[in-house]
């Protein structure tokens, strides 16, 4: 299962940028232990490379079953992070440092979906 982006990922999300912030939901199952890993990740995120690239956590939480999916469709945490700018993220992903620290996020990671959201704006379409 995919955990984490790829540069053709990473270049597809800039071409279709369509400009203004980016909400990345952040669907997380965690591999056994995974948790605390994830945990580490996450304070080297908030402390150094979210104010770097001016993103922020606007939620975080943890999941309970589903209401309405698919068995097998629930996750173990959500994630909500704001960032300025498509490209904001993607200059984040490529930075050496954070390339390092997204370690412990690949090894806490059993799957994950990782999605750009647009906020709609009114007289905006949402099809």
């Amino acid at each position: 299962m995919a955990v984490d982006p790829k540069g053709t990922d990473l270049k597809r999300l800039l071409a279709e940028d369509p400009g203004g912030p980016v909400v990345m939901l952040n669907l997380l199952r965690f591999a056994a232990g995974g948790r605390s890993l994830y945990q580490q990740y996450a304070r080297q995120l908030d402390e150094t490379f979210l104010p770097r690239y001016g993103g922020e956590v606007l939620y975080a939480g943890t999941g309970a079953g589903a209401l309405v999916a698919e068995p097998g469709q629930d996750w173990d945490a959500v994630i909500l992070v704001r960032y300025p700018s498509r490209e904001a993220f993607s200059r984040m992903v490529a930075d050496p440092e954070y390339q390092k620290v997204t370690a412990l996020r690949t090894r806490a990671l059993a799957e994950a979906v990782l999605q750009p959201t647009t906020e709609w704006r009114p007289g905006t379409e949402t099809d």
